[in-house]
This record gives C-alpha cells, structure tokens and sequence, in this order.
C-alpha cells in the first residue's frame, strides 16, 4: 500500500457516512426551510378586509348620493324653513322638535298614516296571492304557455310607473275606457269615490309587483324534490293542502324576504296615486305619506314639515330593512 493512500476501511467508513446522511435528508433534496409560518389571525384579517376592499367604491359612491340628502332631511325638519327660507329673504328659526309636535298633533296626519299601512297591507297581500298562484301555475303549463306568461308578467314588471298608471287610468275611463263598456258601468267614475280610486291603484300596484314574486317563489318551487310533491299526491293530498302543508313550510324563508320586500316598495308608493287620483284625490281622500309629504313640502311650501313626513318614513322603512337584513341573515346561516 502507498504511504498517505487511504485504507479500504476508511474508504467504506466515509461512504456510510454519506449514505446515512443521503437518507436523513428529505425527499427530493430540499432543505428544511428556516421561515416560521404566517399566523393565521393575519391571514383571516386579510380575507375579511378583501371584500371591503372591493365595495369600498360602490360605497363611497352610495354615502354620496345617500348619506348627504339623508342628513339635509333631517336638518331641515329641525328648522323652520319655508319659501321664504328658500328664496333667502329670512333667517332659518331653530325649532327643535317643534314641527313633529305640529305634525303628531295634525289629525290628518295619523288619518294618512293609517290609510299608507291600509293600502300597503291590502297590496302586500293581493300581490302575494296573485304571484304565488301563477308561481304555482307556472309549475303547471307546458314550456310554450309558461314562456308566454313569463314574458307577459317581465313586460309588466319592465313598465315605468307612470306609464302604467297612464294605461290604466285609460282603461277605466268613463267615456273611453273599454271596462266599463264590458262592465256596462257607462259613465262610472273609478277616481270619484276614495275605496274605488284606492282598489283601481291597488290593480295597477299588483299589476307591476306580482311579476318580482311569482318568479321568485317560481325558482322556489322548482328547488323542491319532486319526490315530495309525488308523495304528497299519492297520499290524496289536494294542490290546495300540498300548498299548505309542503310547499309554504318549506318556500317560507323565500316568502318571508318577498313579502317584507313588498312591504317596502309599496309602503313608499308615490307615483301611482300621485298620477290616478290626481295628486291624492278629492279633498285628499287618497293621500297616502310619501304624496301627503309632497304637497306639505312643495304644494303648500311647508318644506319642514315635509321634511319631517319624510323622517319618519325613514325610520319606518329602516325598521323594516333591519328585520329584511336580519331575515336574510338567518336564511343564509340555514342554507
């Protein structure tokens, strides 16, 4: 052997060596990163402040166009502010909460609110039944039919309001109109008397409403097994009891949003009573809030007292809106 050649031992030594290192590493080769991993609180904070992230310009174009006409409402109410105030010939007069004192203690206000929750009531509950029946329908008719209707109800729902209540106000006129010729009322005025000027808005109201719930519990219905609807029909249920019995327990978390919807929008109605009954009837007989408002702010230049009408609408609806949102809240976690 050469002197200062290494020995067969210490050669096989060093090769168990590298082959016990060669398997303490992992696979693939890589080394064991040195960097902690990131903690997932900040990794949670992050997702949640990506979707804000994303409305935040809808947002602030909301806070806007919102935000700003809300706190002039409000502003307004507090003062004393009429034509005169508009024109900038007198000094605004701080009245405090002066002017919903004048207007809780107006009979003619609480007249017209109970008539707003009268009508609403009566327009929630025929636009209801109305959508919910041709939803049923729909379930019903052949592909040709179902697609005349959807096309027919969409059109209605598409119609701007004052078209509508122009159409209508056609159709029940007393020389022209064609329904009180196939009605043989002749020269019957629907707009004269208050329940017959509330009943023709009424139609027109479920006329433009129904479409939103009958395509709504439409896509409801739909979500039903079919194997609980043959169940129910095979054990000599009636469509009046499956109805009841299956099909509301199980649509009710979509009629409860529709309906509270409904409520909003036709709480709030303005421009069909405003347009058939020609600003809110004879003597005011069918004033509802948001035409009661308009006529205290601009007919008659009481724009605080306007201003306080709209208020209180405000709180309203936002009372409602909460229990929408809550509602809507609670579907979701079931879902």
């Amino acid at each position: 052997m050469t002197p200062g050649a290494p020995s067969s031992s210490g050669v096989l030594e060093r090769r168990r060596v590298r082959q016990g290192r060669g398997l303490s590493r992992p696979r693939g080769g890589s080394r064991k990163s040195n960097t902690a991993p990131r903690p997932q609180g900040r990794r949670r904070g992050r997702s949640q402040r990506t979707p804000w992230l994303y409305l935040a310009p809808a947002l602030v174009v909301l806070g806007g166009l919102l935000v700003y006409p809300v706190y002039q409402l409000g502003l307004i109410s507090f003062f004393q502010y009429t034509q005169a105030q508009v024109s900038g010939g007198e000094p605004t007069t701080f009245e405090g909460f002066g002017n919903y004192a004048e207007l809780f203690g107006d009979r003619q206000f609480w007249e017209v609110l109970l008539a707003t929750v009268l009508f609403a009531g009566a327009c929630v509950v025929s636009t209801l039944a109305v959508g919910c029946s041709l939803a049923v329908l729909l379930t019903r008719v052949r592909a040709v039919p179902r697609l005349a209707l959807m096309l027919a109800a969409l059109g209605a729902w598409a119609t701007p309001a004052i078209t509508g209540s122009t159409v209508w106000l056609f159709l029940f006129d007393p020389d022209f109109g064609p329904v009180n010729r196939m009605l043989g009322l002749g020269d019957y005025s629907w707009t004269y008397g208050r329940l017959s000027a509330f009943f023709l808005v009424l139609l027109e109201v479920v006329w433009c409403s129904f479409p939103f719930v009958m395509v709504t519990v439409y896509a409801g219905i739909k979500a039903v097994p079919a194997e609980v609807l043959e169940a129910a029909a095979l054990d000599g249920a009636s469509q009046w009891r499956i109805w009841r019995s299956v099909l509301a327990p199980m649509l009710r978390p979509i009629l409860v949003v529709v309906t509270i919807q409904s409520v909003i929008w036709d709480f709030k109605v303005f421009t069909q009573i405003y347009v058939m009954t020609n600003g809110g009837g004879i003597a005011g007989q069918n004033l509802v809030l948001n035409v009661y408002a308009y006529q205290k702010a601009f007919a008659s230049s009481q724009y605080s007292l306007g201003s306080a009408i709209g208020v209180v609408m405000l709180l309203i609806l936002l009372a409602v809106t909460l229990v929408y949102l809550r509602l809507l809240r609670r579907q979701g976690e079931e879902m």
